[in-house]
């Protein structure tokens, strides 16, 4: 609105240079003089409001990207925004909102999973750049759109602008080399179509160079594309250390002076890090004009005037805390990962008669990392996949671990649980076998803890050790459900030969083990579909460095993969007869 902009001029105005200056970093101090608060831009709700406490946590976006259902995620937007509101009414009582407190979310991820090798990609919405795009809107809509209409609720973040999807170990000095169809196909569709449907309020940068040019001081991608020729109203912010890699690791400037004027000056307005503190000499060098930092500022002030900030009848701010993990939220959560878990394979084993001996098996069986996956909040009801099971099971229910994650260099007095696993599920009429990977596998670098891979796969096998339990537990003969947990495609040539059933379930939130027993036992028929191919082996793909599209996903994939995109089974008898096509096809011009 005008009057936000109007709003924004006036109060930045007022502003001294230095002043100015000291907004466009993401930890903003307070201007006491002025009325203006210390302010954190930094909050994340990539499924559910993060790292600040108890939390409604939805399944994983890989899960919610399962589900094909954008109605029931921009719901589930709906609610994230509702405890995102609540927590900020309670936060900004303190007289400032530091970090993980205020209503600036980097988040939705909409980059492309192009490479199942990356550890980040179970924080997007799948390989499919439509897919992509209309579930990236509704999560969208879902956070910005309320029932007040004078105010937007929260400001969603598209990330990251705009070739981005690993290696993680070299996202500092990596350069992407993608040819002018590719970005326009793949890379760029999702960010042009969430522009133009849902608005968001932000972008965040990538941390590598575009075909030479550092994706956060694009004058080719920012200021060309997503400014001029998108016509973007919103702003910019860095990737965390972006722009001092400009110079450190890119080695596109001489020193972080140079990086900062060169990112201001082709639109990246707020900066997560320190580089901007260089912002006024590089003014005062004549590298910045100070009208380009009063328009920025301006656009960063106009965000906080449109979220109420500064005003005293926005209807948001009686949101209550007692929204923050609700009984309604927490069953909007167990229908999202209903709707999440994909049925591979079933030779009528499945729905499991309730009544049966199960032993349930494996290092994920009661492990509540899996539930949770990355940028997660805390819930303080979850259910592990185990849990659910024996909740409704009427029959025993037996469990044993079976082998941990990962194989590492054991001591000898260190347990032994493969005989264990054995002998339980002997004693079963079905197994149930719990395995696949985790957050602390895959993941942004920094996070997960597989050491010189920084979050990334080498490959898509599960860890030996998670294979010697599987062909341990096929050689007694018993039946058995596979459920793999991971965040993309894992290699199941051999479960898909010799198990009974198999259940595909991306980390499902708080709420998966009741929504895995559900379909179990046939309270709720299957779903979910598959939102990235699964692959049978990484020797079918080109190196993971390699950003071309050909031979990748399955739009251009070359070999036959195990399991398709959009691949999902169900219980019932399904059959489509005279399908026809009405309407126009949703497609863009090309850029």
């Amino acid at each position: 609105m005008e009057m936000f902009a109007q709003q924004a001029r006036e109060l930045v105005a007022q502003m001294t240079l230095e002043e100015k200056v000291s907004q466009m970093r993401y930890d903003a101090p307070a201007i006491e003089r002025l009325g203006i608060p210390a302010y954190n831009w930094w909050n994340e709700c990539l499924h559910g409001v993060g790292r600040s406490g108890t939390a409604t946590v939805f399944p994983q976006p890989i899960g919610m990207a399962a589900s094909f259902d954008e109605s029931l995620l921009e719901h589930v937007a709906q609610a994230i925004s509702d405890e995102a509101r609540a927590k900020y009414n309670q936060y900004k009582t303190f007289g400032e909102t530091g970090i993980y407190q205020g209503l600036t979310f980097w988040s939705p991820n909409i980059n492309l999973f192009r490479d199942p090798r990356w550890g980040r990609g179970h924080e997007t919405y799948g390989e499919d750049p439509l897919l992509t795009g209309r579930m990236g809107t509704a999560f969208i809509r879902g956070l910005q759109e309320g029932e007040d209409p004078k105010y937007r609720k929260l400001d969603a973040t598209v990330k990251h602008f705009a070739a981005h999807s690993g290696p993680e170990a070299g996202r500092h000095s990596f350069n992407a080399e993608v040819s002018t169809e590719d970005m326009a196909d793949s890379y760029l569709w999702a960010f042009r179509y969430c522009i133009e449907h849902a608005k968001p309020a932000a972008v965040m940068g990538a941390y590598n160079r575009i075909n030479g040019e550092p994706a956060c001081a694009s004058s080719t991608y920012l200021k060309g594309v997503l400014y001029e020729e998108w016509k973007f109203d919103g702003y910019v912010v860095s990737d965390c250390g972006a722009i001092q890699d400009i110079n450190a690791n890119h080695h596109v400037t001489k020193n972080e002076k140079e990086s900062a004027a060169l990112a201001v000056n082709n639109g990246c307005q707020l900066n997560c890090g320190k580089a901007y503190h260089w912002v006024k000499a590089a003014v005062e060098g004549g590298l910045i004009s100070e009208d380009t930092v009063t328009c920025a500022v301006e656009r960063l002030f106009e965000a906080r005037f449109r979220l109420g900030m500064f005003d005293n009848d926005c209807v948001y701010d009686s949101i209550p805390m007692n929204v923050i993990e609700c009984r309604k939220h927490r069953e909007l959560n167990r229908k999202m990962a209903q709707e999440s878990i994909v049925l591979l394979k079933n030779n009528g084993i499945l729905p499991l008669n309730p009544e049966k001996t199960i032993a349930v098996i494996g290092p994920n069986a009661d492990d509540k990392t899996v539930l949770l996956g990355n940028y997660s909040g805390t819930p303080s009801h979850w259910t592990t996949l185990l849990r659910g099971i024996q909740e409704q099971a009427r029959g025993e229910v037996y469990y044993a671990r079976g082998s941990v994650l990962v194989e590492k260099e054991a001591l000898p007095w260190a347990e032994k649980p493969l005989h264990e696993a054995i002998y339980t599920a002997k004693a079963a009429d079905v197994v149930v076998l719990c395995l696949g990977l985790s957050p602390l596998l895959e993941g942004e670098e920094g996070d997960a803890y597989n050491g010189a891979d920084s979050g990334d796969r080498k490959d898509i096998s599960l860890p030996d050790i998670q294979q010697q339990l599987l062909c341990a537990i096929l050689d007694t003969e018993k039946p058995v459900v596979l459920v793999n947990v991971s965040g993309g495609c894992v290699d199941l040539r051999q479960a898909d030969e010799r198990c009974a059933a198999i259940l595909q379930c991306f980390y499902p939130g708080a709420e998966g083990g009741n929504a895995l027993a559900d379909i179990l036992f046939g309270r709720v028929s299957p779903s979910g579909r598959l939102p990235v191919t699964f692959y049978r082996t990484v020797e079918d793909l080109p190196p993971f460095t390699d950003y071309s599209m050909k031979n990748r996903t399955y739009r251009y994939m070359e070999k036959e993969a195990l399991y398709p995109f959009g691949y999902g089974l169900t219980y019932g008898d399904v059959k489509v007869t005279d399908a026809e096509l009405t309407g126009k096809a949703d497609a863009q011009s090309d850029l």
